[in-house]
């Protein structure tokens, strides 16, 4: 349920508007936008039949309407404006794309400040790298965990790239913070519910990956739970899910990028390298993702992607990715936007 403010409701009338669904035991989420102020009411209504119209007859009430998707927080129902996702100056959501490049996996020093630079003179604007690594195989390479952290930061310190890093448990959140500008909840901890709670209690924003087998309203869903923990810098990212196609590692789905931002006011971004598994398909799809809308990419990219520890086949060296740039920047333009 969402209640409308008139345009010239005063302050008071928010407040008792607020404080008639606190005394419900449920919560309230003010969102006050350029065009209009909407209260969201959190919580279990079906046992408060009274509840709308108590509120609809509340001063400063234009309207009070039901939220017809099960996710309330991230809804443009709620909230028609979108959502700007501020990382150290670098916005996601604005009408600049954001473009997130570097290793798959934290190797060594060398490499990753090597790679920040290079991203970073191709116009990349934050650094991913992986320091915990969630592998299907235990015998594979599992991350330099701390130490790769210490690398990302070092990294940072180098060239002034804010860091995106992924977090795989919630014992480990306030570890990664503490070295990484914004969280990454890879495709399987979509659904891992503590780490998405542990992370909306965060100070960080969340990059949230859409699961393997996931539904447009189940990655929704798990938005939720961090937007309700009360971080409201959350990141969709597309990419890819498991089909039955298996001439790639994945299907990126393009058409959810677009459907995704007419039902969610959050940012969406594209991963077109977990998205496809192959490096000759990277820089295509990274192009489609722009034109279909997407707020920014993930791109992976590593000095010598032959000798990569992890995800060798689809990561770009330093000129695939300067010529992926590029052309990327053509699709922009022709959009009216700019990276």
């Amino acid at each position: 349920m969402i209640v409308i403010m008139e345009k010239d409701y005063l302050k008071k009338d928010l407040n008792l508007v607020i404080d008639r669904i606190h005394r419900e035991g449920l919560r309230a989420e003010p969102i006050i936008g350029v065009e209009r102020t909407v209260v969201a009411v959190v919580g279990d209504i079906t046992e408060i039949p009274e509840m709308k119209s108590n509120l609809e007859e509340t001063p400063g009430v234009a309207e009070v309407q039901r939220i017809s998707t099960p996710y309330k927080l991230s809804s443009r129902q709620v909230q028609k404006e979108d959502t700007i996702v501020d990382v150290s100056g670098v916005k996601f959501g604005a009408k600049n794309i954001v473009v997130i490049a570097g290793p798959c996996a934290v190797e060594s020093e060398k490499q990753t400040v090597e790679t920040a630079i290079a991203v970073k003179k191709s116009g990349a604007k934050v650094l991913r790298g992986g320091a915990f690594k969630p592998r299907a195989s235990p015998y594979s390479f599992q991350g330099l965990e701390k130490e790769g952290l210490k690398i990302l930061s070092k990294a940072r310190k180098e060239t002034g790239l804010p860091v995106a890093t992924e977090v795989i448990s919630p014992e480990d959140v306030e570890l990664v913070s503490e070295y990484s500008d914004i969280l990454q909840i890879g495709a399987r901890n979509a659904q891992n519910f503590p780490l998405l709670k542990k992370c909306g209690k965060a100070k960080r924003p969340i990059i949230l990956k859409r699961g393997l087998g996931e539904t447009i309203e189940e990655w929704l869903l798990s938005a939720e739970y961090i937007l309700e923990g009360g971080n409201k810098n959350v990141i969709l990212c597309e990419r890819g899910i498991r089909t039955f196609e298996v001439a790639t590692r994945f299907t990126l789905d393009i058409d959810a990028i677009p459907l995704t931002k007419n039902l969610s006011h959050l940012p969406v971004i594209g991963d077109p390298s977990h998205g496809t598994g192959k490096r000759i398909l990277v820089k295509p799809v990274a192009k489609a993702c722009i034109a279909a809308g997407a707020d920014g990419l993930i791109i992976e990219v590593h000095p010598n992607p032959e000798q990569a520890k992890s995800d060798s086949p689809q990561q770009l060296n330093f000129s695939e990715f300067e010529i992926l740039m590029r052309e990327v920047r053509k699709i922009a333009r022709a959009d009216g936007r700019k990276l």
